[in-house]
């Protein structure tokens, strides 16, 4: 198959490790296509959802579609909100939080290294 459209109704919920009151929806896998090499998410973060502080071996973007979430690397702490996104290479550590009243919607876009 050389595309794959997702209806938001087909999006896959799943468990992802490490994070805390929330449902990660998976919307694209890389086999979905010939050769693909991404895999997208839509997580919904209650208040007070989150990840706890660690990593992952693959290159991460996460878009803030609505709401806002907590950001916190090694270095600093900052709060992402709608319209703001965080990319970050493999291994970085980093952990995120809803700290707000309403529930967050993240789009998530994750590579294994040396791909595009």
């Amino acid at each position: 198959m050389s595309y794959k459209i997702t209806r938001r109704t087909d999006a896959v919920p799943y468990e992802a490790p490490g994070h805390y009151n929330m449902c990660p929806t998976r919307l694209h896998n890389p086999g979905d296509v010939n050769d693909g090499r991404i895999t997208v998410g839509l997580s919904h973060f209650l208040p007070g959802g989150g990840c706890q502080f660690g990593s992952n071996m693959l290159e991460s973007i996460y878009y803030i579609i609505e709401g806002e979430m907590e950001l916190t690397t090694e270095h600093e702490t900052t709060i992402l909100h709608a319209g703001d996104s965080f990319h970050c290479g493999p291994g970085t550590q980093k952990a995120i939080q809803n700290n707000g009243s309403v529930s967050c919607q993240m789009l998530v876009i994750l590579t294994k290294p040396g791909q595009a």
